[in-house]
């Protein structure tokens, strides 16, 4: 699990942990890293911790070694790492796009090359992400969104490669303010103080947890929304 947070990560996390996985979480910051993980084993979860910036693309080999060190092969990638894409359009640059493209495209490209190979060779296996909603459509105020409409694009683009050869690749796109999160909690005060704030609902994170494991296990679309694909 790449891009393992307090909201829809611990959420995935615990989903997946439930069922049986072995979970290997991967943030940047050991304590909110250690924090789940302890959560996470008074519920008899098996959990490792591995702290990696996976911007730092050419450190993608190493992490994967150390993530084999710790589960063995990989039978699920979940990518939810993304950049800081919020900001207004007409201010967007050249230069902050090549900034958000590790984060938001290049890494997830380096992670698929190291465990794809594996589990197409076993005939089964699942690359998984979950992003915001300007994935799917733009949002003037949002202008990174250019760059989780490419890494959509790449998983459409896998799906087709390889769903015929035992493999799952879905997305799954959030037009909400997901709970537990510090972006509800920002939201949640500002809309208290009487400040406008975005007109989107909240949602459990482990709704959409358990829509991500449906999406996998059960119905396999290439990709789904919340509250709706648009």
């Amino acid at each position: 699990m790449v891009g393992a947070g307090p909201g829809l990560g611990r959420a995935i996390a615990r989903r997946y942990a439930r069922a049986g996985y072995t979970v290997a979480l991967v943030a940047r910051r050991e304590g909110p890293l250690e924090q789940i993980a302890k959560e996470l084993n008074g519920d008899g979860a098996v959990v490792h911790t591995i702290v990696a910036d996976v911007a730092d693309v050419d450190g993608i080999p190493g992490l994967a070694g150390r993530i084999r060190d710790a589960v063995g092969e990989v039978d699920v990638l979940y990518y939810g790492a993304a950049p800081d894409g919020f900001g207004p359009v007409l201010e967007l640059s050249v230069e902050r796009v090549q900034q958000l493209m590790p984060l938001g495209v290049h890494a997830l490209v380096a992670l698929v090359r190291e465990f794809l190979p594996g589990m197409l060779a076993r005939g089964a296996g699942a690359i998984l992400s979950a992003q915001g909603a300007s994935a799917m459509y733009g949002n003037p105020n949002i202008a990174g969104g250019v760059i989780l409409a490419a890494q959509r694009n790449y998983l459409q683009a896998l799906h087709a490669a390889v769903a015929d050869n035992g493999v799952y690749v879905g997305g799954l796109y959030i037009g909400a303010a997901i709970e537990h999160t510090p972006f509800h909690a920002r939201m949640a005060e500002a809309k208290a103080a009487g400040e406008p704030v975005p007109d989107i609902p909240a949602v459990d994170p482990d709704h959409l947890a358990d829509l991500l494991w449906t999406m996998h296990t059960s119905t396999r679309v290439p990709e789904a929304g919340y509250p709706r694909l648009l």
